[in-house]
């Protein structure tokens, strides 16, 4: 049984390790080379599309859904005039813009359209290098890929009220930047009676609020039907992980969480609820933007992708119930967006100990944590990414908090562990006596077993009990995994050395002497990505090995087998998943065999580990 055991363990960990290595890293690289190989030849066959000038404008004439309500639908995607690709740069100059200027955003916001389309996160970089260039967000629509946010009114169809559209021009109350201290005031004549007047205020993160305010001067009264919406055009490059949602989402009332990926969204083409309570909006890895209407506000809300001119574009847009505005009254309507990073503390998390308010808690929002993609297993990603920021709080290093939350979760299994450790120093207490029943009963492996029940009944031994520490093991390491992937704060956090991304895998690697030889072996065809090697996965394999070799060498030779080239097999593995897990890995072992050693001398048996050790090279010199 004893056998039996230990095989079926290094069957199961080592089937384990390359299940999580094909669904999280083999599988999507070669998904991605497949898509990159595709694009490639699709723009060798025609010329790259050109994005448009005018976007997306409000539908000024029902549409699917709308028959039944007798009312305009939200604004939609809609085909633009052609055009041409701009540069960035040159497209912001090419139109009048108030300037965004605050501790974490800068940007501006286009008078032509008051649309918010130029916005660049200044405290991350493309990479760890800090003169890189800003994490750019939001780029105006004639630019190469456009993504902005759009607020206004559309009137209902028939009704000739000219609202503000893509192409109107505001006028800007002074001439102060958007700064967290002084909001802008734009404001909008249409010559038809009614004054438009637009107040964008900003704080010092990433949330923008906006009051719109509609002044009849006329004789008639105006019905209107506020508005917002996100659009972005062309299909952006995903991580393309099963883990990992990106592409639309929103919390829509009762009907909860909605995510489309941008796959999912092409097939479906559009989706509409109506709901109350709800937020919206489109999400990368660690960036997103979302509108934040009044939580008591009823939306007609819309998911959508749409093909134009060749270039894909996406939105997710609402539009609130009509107002009407009597003549010699003002109507006014707020909402907000956020656009900027996932950082936790900023969006929030929901959980009973610990938890981190964020705009979630603030503005009363329904369940906007989850714009942080936390996974079906929150309830162990969470608390597992607050025990690392409560320890970074205190030592400024997230591998320093990985370091420490490693003992912490052996001290909360220290119970549980030491009994398995303790049953398996047991085992080897008694393998003298189970190697003379094989010897006593050679040819009757029935009588053998019997007569081995009864020793761990004797002994109190629970066969099974060695593989807890394992199982333990597995929830801890697939929700630091997590917690590395998708949060902000793992991004270019240092450790110490080489480790300058802990989110990224050691840069480092054996095949080219760690940096002498320069070549990158892991773009060869077929077994390259097998080919990162770095410095921590090697200590890793070795830890792993030490804990391997702290156990005598199974009988069986198929076993014994299993067991020498299961270090190997996982260091080749894991070198290529984050260097935080790997570190993990490689101070857990240490720590088990530390605690694995000391329960063994506390309960008289051996520490075979150098014996072990001495006889692997023994072996091998004979």
């Amino acid at each position: 049984m004893t056998d039996n055991r230990n095989t079926i363990l290094a069957v199961i960990l080592s089937g384990l390790v390359l299940i999580l290595w094909q669904v999280f890293y083999n599988g999507p690289q070669m998904e991605k080379q497949r898509a990159q190989a595709q694009l490639q030849a699709e723009l060798a066959k025609k010329q790259v599309p050109a994005a448009q000038p005018d976007g997306s404008v409000p539908s000024a004439t029902p549409q699917a859904g709308a028959a039944a309500t007798g009312s305009p639908n939200a604004p939609g995607v809609a085909a633009p005039a052609a055009g041409s690709v701009m540069p960035r740069d040159a497209a912001i100059a090419a139109s009048p813009r108030v300037k965004i200027d605050t501790p974490r955003l800068t940007g501006s916001i286009a008078l032509k359209g008051a649309r918010i389309d130029d916005l660049a996160l200044v405290q991350y970089r493309d990479t760890v290098d800090p003169k890189s260039p800003a994490i750019v967000l939001f780029s105006p629509s004639n630019t190469a890929n456009p993504y902005y946010a759009e607020f206004g009114w559309v009137g209902v169809p028939g009704a000739n009220v000219q609202a503000p559209d893509p192409s109107t021009v505001w006028q800007q109350d002074g001439s102060n930047a958007l700064t967290p201290s002084t909001p802008v005031k734009l404001t909008y004549d249409n010559g038809q009676g009614l004054i438009f007047r637009r107040t964008i205020s900003v704080d010092d993160h990433y949330l923008f609020s906006i009051k719109d305010e509609v002044t009849n001067n006329g004789t008639a009264a105006a019905t209107l039907y506020p508005y917002g919406l996100i659009s972005r055009h062309g299909t952006p490059h995903v991580s393309g992980y099963y883990i990992l949602h990106e592409g639309l989402i929103g919390y829509l009332g009762e009907k909860g969480l909605q995510e489309y990926t941008y796959k999912k969204m092409d097939d479906d083409k559009v989706a509409e609820f109506t709901v109350t309570n709800a937020w919206m909006g489109i999400t990368d890895k660690y960036w997103a933007a979302a509108l934040l209407p009044s939580s008591d506000a009823h939306l007609l809300t819309r998911y959508q992708s749409n093909l134009a001119d060749n270039v894909r574009r996406y939105q997710t847009d609402y539009r609130q119930d009509a107002q009407t505005v009597a003549p010699g009254a003002t109507n006014s309507v707020s909402t907000r967006l956020f656009a900027g990073a996932k950082e936790a503390g900023v969006v929030g998390i929901n959980f009973p100990i610990g938890g981190l308010g964020g705009y979630n808690q603030q503005l009363g929002l329904n369940h906007f944590d989850l714009l942080i993609d936390w996974g079906w297993f929150y309830f162990l990603t969470k608390p597992m990414f607050l025990a690392l920021d409560f320890f970074f709080r205190f030592f400024g290093n997230f591998g320093i908090s990985i370091l420490l939350v490693t003992v912490l979760v052996k001290l909360l299994f220290f119970p549980l562990a030491n009994k398995s450790y303790a049953s398996m120093a047991k085992m080897k207490a008694i393998q003298p006596q189970l190697q003379a029943l094989k010897e006593r009963y050679p040819d009757d492996r029935m009588k053998q077993q019997q007569e081995m029940m009864e020793i761990y009944k004797k002994e109190k031994i629970n066969p099974v009990a060695g593989c807890l520490p394992v199982v333990l093991q597995i929830p801890v390491f697939f929700s630091l995994y997590k917690v590395l992937f998708v949060t902000i704060e793992m991004r270019h956090a240092p450790f110490y050395g080489w480790i300058k991304d802990l989110s990224a895998p050691d840069p480092t690697n054996l095949f080219t002497l760690f940096g002498l030889i320069p070549f990158d072996p892991t773009q060869l065809p077929l077994f390259g990505h097998y080919l990162a090697l770095g410095i921590w996965p090697i200590i890793m394999g070795i830890t792993m090995w030490f804990q391997m070799k702290l156990n005598p060498t199974p009988p069986d030779p198929t076993q014994a087998m299993i067991f020498n080239w299961m270090p190997l097999i996982f260091t080749f593995m894991l070198a290529g998943f984050p260097a935080g897990l790997v570190i993990y890995w490689a101070w857990n072992n240490t720590l088990s065999v530390l605690q694995q050693g000391f329960i063994m001398r506390r309960n008289g048996v051996k520490v075979e580990l150098f014996d072990n050790i001495r006889g692997t090279f023994k072996k091998k010199v004979a």
